[in-house]
């Protein structure tokens, strides 16, 4: 009885394997759609062109903030 104690251990070890490989392997329904957006709206933030920030030691004291 002992020897079958033993064998039911690498029998549970496999299902588990193959639930879990079985999930692995899912289709998933997000795939590339969204990441492939994500990358479109990174490049067009990155081809804006942006004004140069100004140091604050270039500025006058007497200057009013302009917005």
């Amino acid at each position: 009885m002992g020897a079958l104690l033993w064998l039911l251990i690498p029998v549970l070890a496999g299902l588990v394997a193959a639930l879990w490989s079985s999930w692995a392997m899912r289709n998933r329904r997000t795939g590339d759609v969204a990441e492939l957006a994500g990358y479109a709206r990174f490049r067009a933030a990155m081809e804006k062109e942006h004004a140069a920030p100004v140091p604050a030691a270039a500025i006058p004291e007497g200057a009013s903030d302009p917005v």
